[in-house]
């Protein structure tokens, strides 16, 4: 059994309430950093403990943190990402609905760390039970001398507060985010300056991901030496994964990071393996704006060692032959699946999350949705595929924030690892007119059609 860092209490009866979460050790890292380590010392052990912000871009958090400008005299803000809007993803609401109190905690730490006197979590609009949820256990925190003025008598200030999002999946990138809470349209931010020197209100401001925050009462209370023994390399800790598709048992996990793919995969205490007697075709290891890999780069690497759930191990080979661990939204697809359809789903969408500014971007992600759409219903044209690829390659890297580069490098891998389906789309249009084409003829036993083709 790994070991568990944020869902070790999450099944205690009753661990919503203050009361049972103090009872089982709540809110011991806000006594231990509030009256026996200085704000930088916080700091230093976040440092020390090689934390990785579990947002998707894996910036060490620490870092992160060390950047804030303490030099100006303005005040400084924490914001916490809780808009989680990456398909795929759910393990932030699963933290915020069955132990709030235990972001409640890693934000007063990570709070008095930073020197921030008010500070924000800021959660997705469809998220509106677990707003609810977090607004009862920052009342219950605040009365029990939590929050407020004059915590547990130190002579510092916290006010936190919940915003609402309206679901935009712009406003999970910080720039956007910040806008949207100044009440703004949430568009990004040109950068520089960075929040960190100029954010909410032009204010010094740290953004970190909801499951960053949550491991910050951990690390304080063990220290961050502790916390970097678990995992691997660069990798320290544990991760939650969100796991859904053809598996056995869908859910939330936390791994220790170094896990083997397929142990996660496979194993009883994990995942259990696919759902039915059907082969696995592929995956995507970290959310939908991840480059999806083929069965035969799922265990191993190109180099033929073990696939590991880390953030090296995943990214091993590039995109030629890996992808991302990103926000851990662990897609599994069996053979009766359409790589088309899945691309020109995830194409659909960040067209229209699209927030605009960016022309690649704003014409891009439409002319992708509206090429893969043509070739999924049986209306695509030989030059289609190279198409895709000359859209997303002006797309990627060529816009303010990273949707352009989300919605661009799905587009990319399918087609990479895929391509031979999307020419059987192409040049067999009366085979795919039926939605679960490959239910009743999976692509294996058709593709040598396409081979024939190329003859």
């Amino acid at each position: 059994m790994s070991q568990k860092i944020l869902l070790d209490k999450i099944n205690i009866p009753g661990i919503k309430t203050y009361e049972v979460y103090r009872q089982n050790g709540g809110y011991a890292s806000v006594e231990k950093a509030i009256k026996t380590l200085t704000p930088d010392e916080v700091v230093e052990e976040v440092k020390t403990s090689g934390l990785r912000g579990r947002g998707g871009a894996g910036f060490p958090a620490g870092m992160k943190w060390s950047f804030i400008d303490k030099k100006s005299g303005k005040p400084r803000h924490l914001v916490c990402n809780a808009d989680e809007s990456e398909p795929g993803t759910f393990k932030d609401r699963y933290l915020m609905e069955f132990i709030p109190h235990l972001l409640i905690e890693g934000m007063i730490t990570s709070s008095y760390a930073l020197g921030a006197n008010l500070s924000y979590i800021y959660i997705r609009g469809e998220y509106m039970w677990v707003y609810k949820i977090l607004e009862r256990a920052i009342n219950e925190a605040k009365a029990a001398g939590f929050l407020g003025k004059n915590i547990l008598g130190s002579g510092y200030d916290l006010e936190l507060y919940v915003h609402c999002g309206a679901g935009a999946y712009i406003c999970g990138e910080e720039t956007a985010l910040i806008e949207s809470l100044e009440g703004k349209r949430g568009n990004p931010r040109i950068k520089p300056p960075f929040p960190a020197i100029s954010g909410l209100w032009a204010n010094p401001t740290v953004v970190n991901n909801v499951e960053t925050i949550a491991a910050v009462p951990w690390i304080v209370n063990n220290s961050g030496a502790e916390y970097a023994k678990i995992g691997i390399g660069r990798s320290t800790g544990t991760k939650l994964i969100s796991a859904s598709g053809h598996i056995k048992n869908p859910g939330v996990y936390e791994i220790e990071l170094g896990l083997s793919v397929y142990e996660f995969m496979n194993s009883d205490e994990y995942l259990g393996g696919m759902s039915s007697d059907r082969p696995l075709k592929a995956f995507v290891p970290g959310g939908s704006s991840v480059p999806v890999l083929p069965a035969h780069l799922i265990y191993k690497t190109a180099a033929g060692e073990d696939r590991l759930m880390s953030y090296e191990s995943l990214s091993d080979g590039g995109f030629a032959t890996g992808s991302m661990l990103g926000s851990g939204g662990f897609i599994v697809y069996n053979d009766t699946s359409c790589i088309v359809r899945n691309t020109w789903n995830f194409s659909r969408f960040y067209h229209h999350e699209s927030c605009g500014q960016c022309s690649p971007c704003r014409e891009g992600t439409g002319w992708m949705e509206k090429v893969l759409h043509r070739i999924e219903n049986g209306h695509g044209r030989e030059e289609d595929i190279d198409l895709l690829l000359s859209i997303q390659s002006k797309i990627e890297g060529n816009t303010i924030c990273p949707l352009g580069d989300a919605a661009a490098w799905p587009v990319a891998a399918a087609i990479r690892h895929f391509r031979d389906e999307f020419e059987y789309h192409i040049r067999f249009p009366e085979k795919i007119k039926h939605r679960d084409h490959f239910v009743a003829e999976p692509f294996e036993k058709v593709k040598h059609l396409v081979s024939k083709e190329m003859i």
